[in-house]
């Protein structure tokens, strides 16, 4: 009998394995052809086969392409990326603790915080650049009301990366955050606080001491979808912007006029960024771990 078992095992176990390797193909097939193609020589183009093996696209990345500034919009990403990692963290940490008690309106908080990932991201860019189009007209007409000539003459838009976009990405990223928070605290036990309690720690110096470490890798992983979930978007952030563009709205605009290997490497450099965040995420949620267990 179990001679048969082991035998339809081994039966089965190739055409899932063939399977699986079909769908890691397609999932990183695409990703590994664009690194391949960035290292081409100086002939290389946009399509196989390989000509040369060469750093030469990568330096054509760093002299700049066209008159897209690279180098601004990648500074613009990893400010506007940062900033949306430590929101993310702060208000899914506190959001995690204020659900732990029943609170009044608390599910229908909770429906329309995880409404934004239900619908249309361009939808939510389209809403978010209208209101701010709307604050800016009464802001002007309250200086022309205020009769504040030169301010007025000064203002130009409160769309810009640390306000309409930052609130656009943060509709995006919050609710991954509340949602790891919730599993989080749904399995957190709450002994260890009471303990700390007994022992006259103050609710602040629980949180700090106790409860902190113990969801610390948690909170590593909230800020790494933070971060790579920014760096990445695009569709809410096209409307919602206003003058400037991030990294990946540059590498849309690329796609349709820069036409040789140097939009491969900005696409790999962008991807090495993406990878070397959730590394060193990964690695800071397993050194937290380490450090957990040896006070346990």
């Amino acid at each position: 009998m179990s001679n048969r078992i082991g035998e339809e095992r081994s039966r089965g176990f190739w055409p899932l394995a063939v399977v699986f390797a079909l769908f890691v193909l397609f999932l990183y097939g695409p990703m590994i052809t664009i690194f391949v193609l960035s290292f081409q020589g100086p002939e290389g183009g946009l399509t196989f086969p390989l000509r040369g093996v060469s750093l030469h696209w990568f330096h054509k990345l760093a002299e700049g392409l066209g008159t897209v500034d690279i180098g601004a919009a990648f500074r613009r990403s990893m400010l506007l990326g940062a900033v949306v990692m430590l929101f993310t963290v702060v208000l899914s940490v506190l959001a995690g603790l204020a659900f732990r008690k029943k609170l009044k309106g608390g599910n229908a908080l909770f429906f329309i915080t995880i409404a934004s990932l239900i619908m249309p991201s361009i939808i939510v860019s389209l809403g978010i650049g209208l209101q701010f189009r709307l604050l800016d007209s009464g802001i002007k007409g309250a200086l022309t009301a205020l009769d504040a000539t030169s301010t007025l003459e000064n203002y130009g838009t409160a769309l810009g990366l640390l306000t309409s976009a930052l609130g656009a990405h943060l509709t995006w990223t919050l609710p991954f955050g509340l949602l790891i928070m919730f599993a989080v605290f749904n399995r957190f036990n709450p002994a260890y606080e009471e303990a700390a309690r007994d022992l006259g720690a103050t609710p602040w110096q629980s949180f700090l001491h106790v409860v902190l470490p113990l969801i610390g890798p948690s909170v590593v992983g909230i800020g790494m979808f933070g971060f790579t979930l920014s760096w990445d978007e695009i569709a809410r952030t096209s409307q919602a912007i206003g003058d400037v563009n991030t990294l990946p709205l540059e590498l849309q605009g690329l796609t349709s006029t820069v036409t040789t290997p140097a939009i491969y490497a900005l696409g790999t450099v962008t991807t090495v960024v993406s990878f070397a965040v959730m590394a060193i995420a990964l690695g800071a949620a397993a050194l937290l771990r380490r450090r957990s267990a040896r006070r346990h």
